[in-house]
């Protein structure tokens, strides 16, 4: 990995170390653009391969040059006609009581991402940075034409210059400018703001709402977990397209479910700058939980039915020893 590619017999001088230093960056522009953590870590793989066969000093500089070929793997990969979704985006709410349905294969959702993966390290842009990874605007961005995705999160999120991304895109600034226009007006309010974040006050409150909702949880309380709802929280659970809308919904269902989770365990990491939780069942991994907090309260669940998640936070498939307390 560290030897150069001139070294391997190909034209390039760049080395392996120099592309490292902007895989986060990377990652995180193409998982906006592909709507998976998986497909684009391959992305920048396939984009980290192409730019040790093509790079050399005097095309300029690197991080423009990945960024081109990041782009021309993203919109390669974007052929076709799936557009990647989140269930609240496929039909309208379940009632309590209305089955699953067959599950949606893989490439109907939009997956989640580990925050080391797509968010930069500095503090200064991260409040910002986290809100271009909510499942929510993954999920909006995926409506747009892939180019046009491509101008918005260049633009809007990155803050690159209408002549950087012309010259990127191998377009004129007008032709930027329009499709940028456009993409706003596809998606009104889509990019993120600039937030200022407490991060010690949010910290806190959503600390203390964090540990609430895991007890209650692993214990099944019902009438806890309820009680840190917002009134019209969402409950989802792809590869499933039903979900639920509003806390009585939500009480309602899990009532009758028979508690399928007591006895569940949940270990904390960060998702899509959210926080999520990797759910054990007996021991082994089981979903991938992803909460939308806000005002105090948990505004929407996802639960990602696929244990092949929880690797990619940095966690096991197995827990140990058998964790549930009851059948």
């Amino acid at each position: 990995m560290g030897a150069r590619a001139a070294d391997r017999g190909g034209p390039g001088l760049v080395e392996a170390s120099e592309l490292e230093h902007h895989r986060a960056e990377l990652t995180g522009y193409c998982y906006r653009m592909l709507g998976s953590g998986f497909e684009a870590e391959d992305a920048v793989q396939e984009t980290f391969v192409r730019a040790w066969r093509t790079y050399e000093p005097g095309r300029g500089p690197l991080r423009p040059w990945l960024f081109r070929l990041a782009t021309s793997v993203c919109l390669d990969m974007l052929r076709g006609p799936q557009r990647r979704a989140r269930a609240m985006d496929l039909g309208p709410a379940a009632r309590p009581g209305d089955a699953l349905g067959d599950p949606l294969p893989g490439d109907a959702w939009v997956w989640p991402a580990p925050d080391g993966r797509v968010l930069p390290a500095d503090p200064a842009e991260l409040a910002v940075a986290r809100e271009s990874v909510r499942l929510a605007f993954v999920a909006a961005l995926q409506r747009l034409p892939p180019r046009q995705r491509a101008v918005l999160i260049l633009r809007d999120v990155l803050k690159w210059q209408a002549a950087e991304v012309a010259g990127l895109l191998g377009a004129s600034v007008a032709s930027v400018n329009s499709a940028l226009q456009r993409a706003r007006a596809r998606l009104p309010a889509v990019a993120p703001g600039d937030a200022e974040v407490d991060a010690e006050v949010d910290a806190e409150v959503d600390g203390r709402l964090l540990d609430r909702y895991v007890s209650a949880f692993e214990r099944y309380d019902v009438a806890a977990l309820v009680s840190l709802l917002h009134e019209d929280a969402t409950m989802s659970m792809p590869p499933f397209a039903w979900w639920l809308r509003g806390r009585e919904a939500v009480r309602a269902v899990l009532s009758a479910a028979g508690a399928p989770c007591a006895g569940d365990r949940l270990l904390p990491v960060r998702a899509n700058g959210s926080p999520a939780f990797a759910q054990y069942r007996d021991g082994e991994a089981f979903a991938l939980v992803v909460l939308e907090v806000g005002g105090g309260v948990v505004t929407g669940v996802t639960t990602f039915l696929d244990p092949r998640l929880v690797p990619a936070f940095g966690l096991p498939m197995s827990f140990g020893q058998p964790l549930r307390t009851d059948g």
